[in-house]
């Protein structure tokens, strides 16, 4: 009875430790803070047991333990070349599954320790290969065997939704990212996040800290018109000459190819044409070069019954303004392409996408990663009803596509009703809001100071427990990138000796 009291107890000792500490977890101030406190969170709940626990139906531990052991053996032993056949033998971020969302739910802060142990290994052995000596592997060898692994290995791409007002959240997303070195120099958005990545996109690096700042955020940009113009049927809701200005001002008269030049990065921006019939486009440095990025964001912007469609604008070489597919209207690119992850792929080798996700009409349906990746017999019924739910949505726009559907008007929203529903709206790396019935009236208020920090918060808490899965995906691709770096400024400084 004594020893049965003692257990009862010490479990509730636990449990109100375990409470206390969450409550200090949501009232974080900075990342630091809060990651002090989840790694004592995860040793009060036991977590750190599981990570020293290799089984896992999730990933392969025994693929990881060899090549862990050959790793650590070839760099400690000096064999180079050994080594860097076994390197390239596995260079891939994912290699035996060890990225599966399912192996970063049960800690706040990291993951099996077989699977940390690997990921450092890995950069420590590609440091080592960088300070081989020149006898054993050349300037030269260093360089291709680098270049050669930034394209094995990729890189990652941050999407930005929709949401109107409430895209603010993703300037906290950049902000807690950056803080860290985290910030992917690939970038996508629509709507909302269109504006994210083009005010990041046309800054010099050292601006954007700035530009977080939110000052150039606070405009109004929602002007919503007379009910006289409604009525005849002129445009939308908003009149789009405020949104234009608010666009012009703060995004310059910059081409993509030009803003790439400026700021490093690559920005690409979500438009479909008015007409549905024609696919989704993204437009960027590569797609429309000359086209003007304040023009692109205007038309992902141009959200139909809020916004008119709109025409694109491009700049000529000789500096004229000249019309980008004349004929084409444009809107939205969140309707049928919120996340252009394919695309993105092929263009930029990107191995994983960091998914910022705000849009109202999509948030409250959003799944955690455990949710999602659930098996059990319990998941069942919603799993099921998910699936079946959104073949019956389809199911009644086809019904009423084939009855009405003779009606432009109906069938241009029918279109955009399907696209909306047939997206995918997940990355491999997930961050999204938490609505109240708050947020839904902040959607279209004009930015302000308060609301600015209010979003801003939400976004870098919410950023916050994707850190550190963020940084396990991140770690080998910012070696490769930093010893690649390093190896041609050596050789740069090789030759400048030489010559003297």
């Amino acid at each position: 009875m004594t020893n049965l009291l003692t257990s009862n107890s010490y479990n509730s000792l636990k449990a109100d430790r375990i409470q206390k500490l969450q409550q200090q977890l949501t009232h974080a101030d900075s990342y630091a803070e809060w990651k002090e406190i989840a790694l004592r969170l995860d040793e009060a709940s036991g977590s750190q047991e599981w990570k020293l626990d290799n089984s896992s139906p999730y990933f392969d531990a025994e693929v990881i333990s060899h090549r862990l052991v050959l790793l650590r053996k070839y760099r400690q032993q000096n064999r180079i070349k050994d080594l860097i056949y076994i390197l390239r033998e596995g260079l891939t971020y994912d290699i035996a599954n060890i990225c599966h969302p399912m192996l970063f739910v049960e800690c706040f802060v990291g993951t099996k320790k077989i699977i940390e142990d690997y990921v450092d290994e890995v950069s420590r052995s590609l440091e080592h290969v960088a300070m081989a000596p020149n006898e054993l592997l050349s300037h030269a060898e260093k360089i291709q065997f680098f270049k050669n692994c930034e394209t094995a290995y990729g890189q990652p791409a941050l999407m930005f939704s929709g949401g109107a007002t409430l895209g603010l959240f993703h300037t906290g997303v950049c902000k807690a990212l950056r803080e860290q070195d985290l910030l992917p120099r690939v970038l996508s958005g629509s709507s909302a996040g269109a504006i994210m990545a083009a005010m990041l996109g046309t800054s010099v690096p050292e601006q954007i800290d700035h530009v977080l700042m939110g000052e150039h955020f606070f405009s109004e940009a929602f002007h919503f018109r007379p009910l006289s113009s409604l009525l005849n049927f002129k445009g939308g809701f908003a009149d789009v000459r405020y949104l234009k200005k608010f666009l012009m001002e703060n995004l310059g008269d910059l081409t993509f190819e030009e803003a790439y030049l400026r700021s490093g990065l690559n920005i690409n921006i979500a438009v479909a044409p008015y007409d549905s019939s024609q696919s989704p486009r993204i437009l960027n440095r590569f797609t429309s070069p000359d086209l003007l990025v304040w023009s692109a964001v205007l038309a992902s912007c141009a959200v139909p019954i809020l916004f008119p469609p709109v025409h694109l604008t491009a700049k000529r070489y000789d500096g004229e303004h000249t019309p980008f597919m004349s004929n084409t209207f444009w809107v939205d690119g969140s309707m049928r392409s919120d996340f252009p992850q394919e695309k993105m792929v092929r263009l930029y080798n990107v191995n994983y996408t960091i998914a910022c996700q705000v849009n109202p009409h999509i948030v409250p349906f959003m799944q955690s990663d455990e949710a999602r990746y659930r098996r059990d017999l319990l998941s069942w019924p919603q799993r099921i009803f998910r699936r079946q739910g959104k073949v019956l949505l389809k199911g009644m726009m086809d019904f009423t596509r084939e009855q009405i559907g003779a009606v432009p008007q109906v069938r241009r929203l029918l279109d955009h009703g399907y696209g909306i529903i047939d997206q995918r709206y997940y990355g491999d790396v997930n961050i999204f809001a938490h609505y109240n019935l708050k947020h839904y009236f902040y959607m279209l208020q004009n930015p302000k100071p308060h609301l600015f920090m209010r979003l801003q918060r939400e976004g870098e808490k919410a950023t916050w427990p994707k850190i550190s899965t963020i940084e396990m995906h991140a770690r080998i691709g910012k070696t490769i990138e930093h010893m690649l770096h390093a190896v041609m400024r050596e050789q740069q400084k090789t030759q400048m000796i030489a010559s003297a």
